[in-house]
């Protein structure tokens, strides 16, 4: 059974994840169908604008499928994962590059890859459900598929409690964060979906967007950025420990939670980006060099067994808070030469 549903409607070309009990987790094949779609139609005459939508009702989509990624790196078959990434990074870029509207209509949990999938389309719909994070350093990896240039992008130092939190954005918090262009209550999707593919036009779009619901970080932005004010973890986490707000109390828990050299990595990554990158193959191109060595020199497997397989929560990371070295970090970033990323 395909996990992907591609076919042309009236003006539109139409991607529907189908893999809903999976939370539409993305697999490669999944990440190949949607690449290959987006080829076919870039030229086509018959389609004006692309819809991007996803069956259930719990997810847009969750991330990526890195179960089998885990099971071959254990293995010390690492090829599997890079592969498996730079395929997913250059599906990334097209999307965010493509000649032509995408329209992304994102509900429920909209994590990881499936802000790689959405987040970087012309067009970013979310309705009431939405659910928007970057989890990665929780398992010992780092914001990926553009992500960091995304976060990079966020307002003052909201990218960085986002990064290295993982702290959920609701659909007020995502369209003030960067992460989302409209607020569509979602009962209206089925009407502005049949608009779209009937006209061919984006115009749309405006017509049937609502004021944004509040957002919480927009409302805490001045605090979030005295916290994070140093590109320094431990720095940042005294920042946060000294603030008496329930937000940092619970940004706190969670970086003590998740992978100090992830974290630490991440940081840098948005420093090396700066406050307003313009070039998100850059992003991708940095991101996929972290990507190529994580499993052999991270806490990528290990971050991967305590959330994922064993599910025990209970990840032993291979350094402390207060003790990740530089040259650690700037080992994840160092350019790979012949390598490199090729989008």
């Amino acid at each position: 059974m395909t996990e992907v549903e591609t076919r042309k409607s009236g003006r539109a070309g139409h991607i529907t994840l189908t893999r809903p009990k999976a939370l539409n987790a993305l697999s490669w094949e999944m990440c190949l169908a949607i690449e290959k779609a987006l080829d076919a139609w870039a030229d086509d005459p018959e389609v004006a604008l692309i819809i991007l939508d996803a069956e259930g009702e719990r997810a847009f989509c969750a991330g990526g499928d890195i179960a089998e990624m885990y099971r071959r790196g254990l293995k010390g078959d690492v090829d599997f994962g890079r592969r498996f990434w730079a395929d997913e990074y250059r599906m990334n870029a097209k999307l965010a590059a493509y000649p032509k509207p995408i329209v992304a209509f994102m509900h429920g949990f909209i994590m990881g890859g499936g802000v790689g999938l959405g987040g970087h389309c012309s067009h970013r719909i979310v309705g009431e459900s939405a659910q928007v994070a970057m989890p990665e350093c929780g398992i010992g990896f780092v914001p990926d598929v553009g992500g960091s240039y995304l976060l990079a992008r966020a307002p003052g130092r909201l990218g960085a409690h986002l990064a290295l939190t993982a702290a959920r954005m609701g659909p007020g918090d995502a369209l003030h964060a960067g992460f989302a262009d409209h607020f569509v209550p979602e009962e209206d999707w089925p009407l502005l979906k049949q608009r779209l593919i009937d006209s061919g036009e984006t115009s749309a779009l405006e017509e049937a967007a609502r004021p944004a619901p509040e957002s919480p970080m927009a409302a805490a932005q001045a605090e979030i950025d005295a916290a994070y004010a140093s590109d320094n973890l431990p720095k940042i986490a005294e920042s946060l420990e000294a603030e008496s707000a329930d937000w940092a109390a619970a940004a706190l828990k969670q970086i003590r939670r998740n992978s100090p050299l992830s974290m630490a990595t991440t940081l840098e990554m948005l420093a090396r980006l700066g406050p307003a990158p313009s070039d998100i193959d850059a992003a991708l191109a940095q991101e996929f060099r972290v990507a190529y060595r994580i499993m052999q020199e991270g806490d990528f497997l290990e971050g991967v067994r305590a959330q994922l397989i064993d599910k025990d929560r209970n990840p032993h990371w291979g350094m402390a808070l207060d003790a990740v070295p530089p040259e650690r970090v700037a080992a994840l970033l160092a350019p790979l030469g012949a390598q490199e990323l090729v989008l």
